[in-house]
């Protein structure tokens, strides 16, 4: 069983240690002791309540789609020569990098401060975990 400390649990959700606080207190997430008394959350838990408070947000795009990845965002930078873009969005808590040509950015219109829908369609995804002693 794994077992977060307030401010990892926090880190993990993108809020204040002071908001898991909160919502302990409000008794929307349990909260137990770790090894050294402090308090902690379950790590299955968390994941069960992170699902639960997921929100897309609104999608500007009002279409259907396949894809289950897509982040709305706010475009913060884009990097053009005559062929190519680079276009930066900040999706809440994730800074979303893409690679596209010169002609659909301005087609798009995108520019910084601009919203748009970072749609990720990929069929390998890699998963990675922290480091152990083993």
């Amino acid at each position: 069983m794994t077992s977060l400390r307030i401010r990892d649990a926090a880190s993990l959700l993108g809020v204040s240690d002071d908001t898991v606080r909160r919502w302990i207190d409000q008794g929307l997430l349990r909260a137990g002791k770790d090894s050294a008394g402090r308090k902690s959350v379950d790590g299955r838990e968390l994941a069960e309540f992170a699902r639960a408070q997921a929100d897309a947000g609104p999608d500007p795009l009002g279409v259907g789609s396949s894809a289950r990845n897509r982040f709305v965002g706010l475009v913060t930078r884009v990097v053009s020569d005559t062929v190519m873009s680079q276009v930066e969005m900040q999706c809440g808590p994730h800074r979303i990098v893409s690679l596209m040509s010169t002609e659909a950015v301005n087609e798009l219109g995108l520019e910084p401060g601009s919203i748009g829908v970072a749609v990720v369609k990929a069929t390998t995804v890699i998963v990675e975990t922290p480091g152990g002693d083993g």
